[in-house]
């Protein structure tokens, strides 16, 4: 199964109403790394990595969001490149040593635990 890595903008009464926290708890269920944050106009961004149908039903859910959210559209952007997303255990990093710490020009700096519950998606 491949992968992806999109970038969605919400608009519509979605500030002030969970969106964020609500796309954190289906991407975590989905298995999705990313982010979600709020924009100064008042709509919400997120950036989606992982399995491409694990995406696809979160690009489904952003279309109408929690029960209190009112969506009145979804603009998307097909990101051409894998990112590496902080907090996401990269690949053949040790454990205590999160991705860019693995890229550091000093390689035993440690950093904080990552858990291993899977892809890390952050609310801004």
């Amino acid at each position: 199964m491949g992968r992806t890595t999109r970038r969605f903008r919400i608009v519509g009464k979605v500030q002030g109403v969970y969106f964020r926290d609500s796309t954190r708890a289906q991407a975590q269920r989905l298995g999705i790394a990313g982010y979600a944050r709020n924009l100064p106009d008042g709509s919400v961004e997120v950036l989606a990595q992982g399995a491409l149908q694990a995406v696809e039903e979160l690009r489904r859910w952003l279309h109408h969001g929690p029960g209190s959210a009112r969506v009145d559209g979804v603009a998307e952007l097909l990101v051409e490149a894998e990112l590496t997303i902080a907090g996401e255990r990269a690949e053949g990093a040790r454990p205590g040593v999160d991705a860019e710490s693995k890229l550091a020009s000093d390689p035993a700096v440690e950093a904080p635990p990552v858990p291993d519950s899977g892809p890390v998606f952050h609310v801004r």
